[in-house]
């Protein structure tokens, strides 16, 4: 029988979060602590001290024996360091268990080991973690028991940020004071802060475990190197919104579960396009905790998938021919007394405040769509971006009928009179309700699209940590707000300056609104006229790091210094030549290991079968042609793996940098696919029993 729990009870049950901190702490310490929250202030020991006491009491009686500053390195993963709390014994031989303010606010893991991009010499290892007040500790229970997980920013001992978290504070910091000034400019006295709100939707396979351990390329590089495609893929478009098969049920009922209990609140869950694809939304949340949740919903995943006999694959490409998965970043900015600064109202034509956030952001994206672009790069977003299953590679806005017909009366006639309705949804059906219908569709091509009251930037990849699209488009918005700040806050005529900036800003970046199909030929003809950039793979995105453009956009918001950004831009180049090098060795192994020989035996088998079928007197051509084929196609594949060594070897003598990524790029990872087309048809042709690894139909049907 499945077990019955109610969600409300468990519900951020191993969460420090405010109602705990409420109960436990001092009154005075809960006050210092949320001033400190909410101002930005420090924290003095003495009352970190007796936090850290309450932490710690509070997580021994919910199981933990050790803690750990949970922090998000440049690796694309989390990383921890766990201490227990026992301290020195004592002369009876017992332990006291401790934990100081000191050890709260600051770690010291060693950095050297951590990805650095010549910010940091190896021999220069110490580093600091500082506590991220504001998002919460959370207990987490897992094989190795249970431990206090503090959220924390990790910095260099020059100061220079070794993470994706700090950024990602110092962006939010930036839109909250650029949004805050242009919200007094009208009127607004009693918004204190401005916070950038996240919902991430995150896409995902589930494969069998037992089948999973017999592929070389999924144990290695989380995708398949080799595979043709099954009878069945995605093309009836029945797995989508399907019924949930029971397996799969009690997997997602377990994560919610193990999520809820940490405070995530996950929301919807579902049956993707492909099959063995899924997908979990939780409900917003403020950017930094947003961030934390998602890489906690990652990693849940893929605990919750092994207990369950099956493997998590967050790799955005994991099998070719089908859809990949992406994570749709939703993306608002609200104030702390509820209001949406991207709320547009029943009359958007008359909501001057909105229409002019709304002309900031499309000056934003178009400024910067190529940081925009960068910010969605990694290896595994290559083989998603543009391929009829996400979003092109080219950065445009979708603002649907309704913003782009306001839009278009501002420049046509410098005035907006009127909002399209959305009316009612005739469907029928007498005996349906009558629906009322929004003023606009939706566009999934679009990888930029307004859908209400929020953005959804759809080009981040399904494993990446969504802080660097963040830090992205908090720190565009925050300039194109103070510059227009900058502009209305000396101007003699407030309602005239702000009308004309708006007609100003919405004329100049038309260029960036797009509501027709992305994917057709005919718009990346029409992006090119208009002067839209077209960034196709990951290492012509990473330049857009260090131009004079975003050095000084990034520095004026201290977000990054300079000395950041070009760290950042090597570690990219050596991470896509380091991913491509492991998945080409990978080919290497297993077409050296595995295929050829399998291949091998199996024309041996052939070749005795045409000797028998001829030596008993019968026609043996077909037997004969099979054999020839196979023969023919083993040759290319030894060709192929030939070609493959020997440009792998050369990119690997390479020095790391740029040019290696390129070479990687341009020419290992086009001779990977020219080893992938005759495997992929030997395939389709070999004795399944024969082929020594499972099939895209048993990975993908078989869960």
């Amino acid at each position: 029988m499945s077990e019955v729990f109610n969600v409300a009870d468990i519900f951020g049950e191993d969460v420090f979060n405010d109602t705990v901190m409420q109960e436990r702490l001092p009154k005075k310490v809960y006050r210092d602590l949320k001033k400190m929250i909410e101002e930005g202030k420090e924290l003095d020991l003495a009352t970190a001290d007796v936090i850290a006491h309450e932490m710690k009491e509070w997580a021994i009686e919910k199981g933990a024996t050790h803690y750990t500053h949970w922090f998000q390195p440049l690796t694309g993963v989390t990383a921890e360091k766990h201490d227990s709390f026992i301290s020195a014994p004592m002369e009876n031989g017992k332990v006291l268990m401790s934990f100081s303010g000191k050890e709260l606010i600051k770690g010291e893991p060693d950095a050297s080991s951590f990805p650095s991009g010549g910010l940091r010499a190896t021999f220069e290892a110490r580093g600091y973690t500082a506590w991220d007040c504001t998002s919460p500790a959370f207990v987490r229970k897992d094989a190795a028991g249970a431990t206090l997980c503090i959220p924390t920013a990790f910095c260099s001992y020059t100061g220079e940020a070794l993470d994706q978290k700090t950024p990602l504070l110092r962006s939010m910091e930036a839109i909250n004071e650029q949004a805050l000034r242009l919200l007094r400019l009208f009127g607004n006295t009693t918004s204190k802060k401005v916070t950038p709100s996240v919902g991430p939707e995150q896409e995902y396979f589930l494969v069998d475990a037992e089948k999973f351990e017999q592929r070389k390329d999924l144990i290695y590089t989380g995708r398949t190197l080799f595979g043709a495609m099954p009878p069945k893929g995605q093309e009836l478009d029945d797995h989508y919104f399907g019924t949930i098969r029971q397996r799969i049920a009690g997997f997602m009922k377990d994560v919610n579960k193990e999520l809820w209990k940490v405070g995530v609140t996950a929301k919807t869950q579902h049956n993707e396009v492909a099959p063995a694809q899924h997908e979990l939304a939780p409900i917003y949340a403020p950017c930094n905790i947003a961030v934390d949740h998602n890489h906690l919903i990652m990693q849940t995943l893929k605990r919750v998938a092994c207990q369950h006999g099956m493997k998590c694959l967050l790799h955005e490409k994991p099998f070719a021919g089908v859809n990949g998965s992406g994570k749709h970043n939703n993306w608002s900015i609200t104030t702390d007394d509820g209001k949406n600064l991207l709320d547009p109202g029943k009359t958007p034509h008359e909501n001057v405040q909105f229409l002019l956030v709304l002309t900031c952001i499309l000056k934003a994206v178009d400024t910067h769509a190529d940081l925009l672009r960068e910010s969605a790069s990694d290896p595994g977003n290559d083989h998603r971006l543009g391929a009829n299953e996400a979003p092109p590679a080219i950065i445009s806005i979708f603002l649907g009928e309704q913003l782009e017909d306001v839009i278009e009366q501002l420049i046509t006639t410098g005035e907006a009179t009127h909002s399209l309705k959305g009316g009612k949804l005739e469907t029928g059906v007498s005996t349906l309700p009558e629906l009322s219908k929004d003023a606009t569709d939706r566009n999934r091509t679009s990888p930029f699209a307004f859908t209400g009251n929020k953005f959804e930037f759809r080009m981040v990849g399904s494993r990446d940590s969504i802080a660097g699209p963040n830090v992205v488009l908090n720190t565009i918005v925050a300039e194109a707000f103070a510059e227009a700040c900058d502009i209305l806050e000396n101007a003699e005529d407030f309602d005239k300056a702000v009308h004309d900036l708006i007609k100003q800003y919405a004329t100049e970046h038309q260029r960036i609104i797009f509501n027709g199909n992305g994917y057709s030929d005919a718009w990346v003809e029409e992006a090119e006229r208009r002067g839209l950039p077209n960034i196709k793979s990951m290492v012509d995105a990473i330049p857009s790091l260090t131009t004079d453009k975003a050095v000084k956009l990034f520095e004026k918001f201290h977000v990054f210094t300079k000395a950041e950004l070009e760290s950042r831009a090597e570690i990219k180049y050596e991470n896509y030549a380091k991913a491509i090098n492991i998945e080409a060795k990978t080919m290497i192994d297993m077409a050296s290991k595995q295929i050829i020989p399998a291949i091998i035996k199996y024309t041996k088998e052939l070749a005795d079968t045409v000797n028998a079928v001829k030596a008993a007197g019968a026609d043996a051509s077909v037997q004969a042609e099979l054999l020839n084929e196979i023969s023919g196609l083993l040759a290319e594949t030894k060709k192929a793996l030939s070609h493959l060594i020997e440009v792998t070897e050369e990119a690997g003598a390479m020095e790391e940098g740029r040019d290696q990524a390129v070479f990687y790029h341009d020419v290992v990872f086009t001779s990977m696919d020219a080893l992938r087309a005759p495997v992929d048809k030997l395939e389709m042709i070999v004795d399944k029993e024969a082929w020594p690894m499972p099939s895209y139909g048993d990975l993908m049907f078989e869960v």
